[in-house]
């Protein structure tokens, strides 16, 4: 599949995946209410950090299954993902007995549920193991189906299953009952339906050859050098985005952390952009890597962060200055939107500023260093778990937020300089300068003034549209006053 159609693909699934989700909300917090979108938000950080049991045997499945393919070796294929889908089954069913046996502790003693009956908690956390059980095998067919190359078959799959796990769960709270236990009842019963459909077709995918499966530990011991490096990054970047909302669960109530969750799930938004574009560029710099072309390295890297950012940071801006105007389009509940409008737009910022970070960790991984993002990973954990602790205690949940935002502007800056210690030697401060540096100064300014002189208190609709229109004016001031020799580059690239 081309380069174009990978991003293309992948950027319609992540938007559809999104308007999902900001349209999925409102309907949540309406027949749900705080403190149980607050249980989903637990659910959601349980269900990724979660993922740091799979060790990195997703991405190992799909190396294997393209070398396979590519060798037209399929028999070895069908055997490691027998093997392997035994692991994962097995895994599936302690993960649901694990949360069972937990529930009881971990709904009197770690969440704190006001409105909520105990028992009700308890219930709804035994189901969430059930669901992250039931979904659990994902990973791994989605892995063969992505060393088959069929990044298109996967995605579309994964957005029909996305489509009824929400419009689904909408229908059973409006129309069979409006409790959290439905809920997860629901998503238990559509991640498993998932979990099949994946198996069964990529088994088809890759060959209906009963002879060819049975279990080999051999398999395993073959490839679990490759997993394990695999999932140390993985494990620090799992740790590093999801430990905020575990500390913080602790920390506030559950009222309050409902409000940080749905902050933070606009605030993720922004991986609607930056998930494909890390999809798009890694190889493209990995090829160059290979082929020696460091020159074109270089001006890919640079010009491709400035065109990026300079569509990129007037979205952010606009989203950071217009936050409580957009968190009242969308909710219609002015309280939660006054009171969650801070917290939206200092995470705003942290996460744009950890996507600008994309570009240089796809130059480390594409020299094939691990250790440099796992170094950065590991100090920023340091740093952050006792930053949110005392910031939190002392602010509560726009304590968590300033501490998300700290930690990604140290690691802008610190990242960068590490990264260009050793690879691209020099480039640090030009990067900074030019590519990050001058985009968002121009978007600030022109959004600032947008903001300034058109901004009217309480009018949420007016603002809204406004603050958009504003985005197409620094957009058009950031290619106005791009360089012409950047100009020409990208006139140049092909896709």
């Amino acid at each position: 599949m081309s380069l174009k159609r990978n991003f293309s693909v992948g950027f319609i699934v992540s938007i559809w995946g999104a308007l999902l989700g900001l349209a999925a909300v409102p309907f949540y917090l309406k027949y749900l209410g705080t403190e149980a979108y607050g249980l989903i938000g637990f659910f959601a950080t349980t269900q990724a950090l979660l993922q740091l049991l799979d060790l990195g045997l997703s991405p190992t499945i799909n190396r294997e299954v393209a070398r396979c393919s590519a060798s037209g070796n399929m028999r070895e294929a069908r055997n490691l993902l027998h093997t392997m889908a035994i692991v994962y089954w097995i895994m599936a069913g302690l993960i649901a007995l694990v949360a069972i046996g937990l529930a009881p502790f971990v709904a009197e003693h770690w969440l704190k549920a006001s409105q909520l009956p105990v028992d009700t908690v308890t219930h709804a956390i035994t189901l969430m193991g059930v669901v992250v059980a039931c979904r659990w095998p994902v990973g791994l067919y989605m892995g063969a189906l992505m060393g088959m190359q069929r990044v298109a078959l996967s995605s579309s799959i994964g957005a029909v299953v996305g489509t009824l796990s929400s419009l689904g769960a909408i229908a059973i709270l409006v129309f069979v009952s409006p409790t959290i236990e439905a809920f997860f009842i629901w998503q238990a019963c559509v991640g498993f339906m998932y979990a099949i459909v994946m198996r069964g077709v990529a088994w088809k995918i890759m060959g209906e050859d009963n002879e060819s499966r049975r279990f080999n530990i051999d398999d395993l011991k073959r490839i679990w050098r490759f997993s394990a490096g695999m999932s140390a990054v993985t494990l620090t970047g799992v740790i590093l985005m999801q430990l905020d909302k575990v500390l913080l669960s602790k920390f506030l109530s559950l009222d309050d952390f409902g409000r940080y969750v749905l902050a933070g799930v606009v605030a993720n938004g922004l991986y609607i952009f930056l998930t494909p574009l890390f999809n798009a560029i890694y190889p493209r710099m990995t090829a160059l890597v290979a082929s020696g072309e460091t020159e074109k390295l270089i001006d890919l890297y640079k010009t491709g962060t400035r065109l990026f950012l300079t569509l990129f940071f007037p979205v952010v801006i606009m989203a950071v200055l217009f936050s409580e105007d957009f968190l009242f389009v969308w909710t219609r509940n002015q309280q939660l939107a006054t009171s969650s409008a801070l917290i939206t737009s200092v995470l705003l910022l942290g996460t744009a500023l950890n996507g600008v970070m994309h570009f240089p960790y796809a130059l480390q991984l594409a020299y094939g260093s691990t250790r440099l993002p796992l170094t950065i990973n590991v100090v920023l954990i340091i740093i952050m778990a006792p930053m949110i602790v005392v910031l939190s205690m002392s602010y509560g949940a726009i304590g968590g937020a300033m501490t998300w935002l700290l930690l990604n502007i140290s690691y802008l800056i610190f990242g960068t300089w590490i990264t260009h210690k050793n690879i691209l030697k020099g480039e640090a401060l030009d990067w900074l300068i030019h590519s990050v540096g001058i985009p968002f100064g121009i978007s600030f300014i022109v959004m600032m003034a947008g903001w300034q002189f058109t901004y009217v208190k309480g009018s949420h609709y007016f603002n809204f549209l406004w603050g958009t229109s504003f985005i197409l004016l620094a957009l058009l001031a950031n290619m106005l006053l791009m360089p012409k020799k950047i100009v020409a580059k990208i006139k140049q690239w092909r896709p």
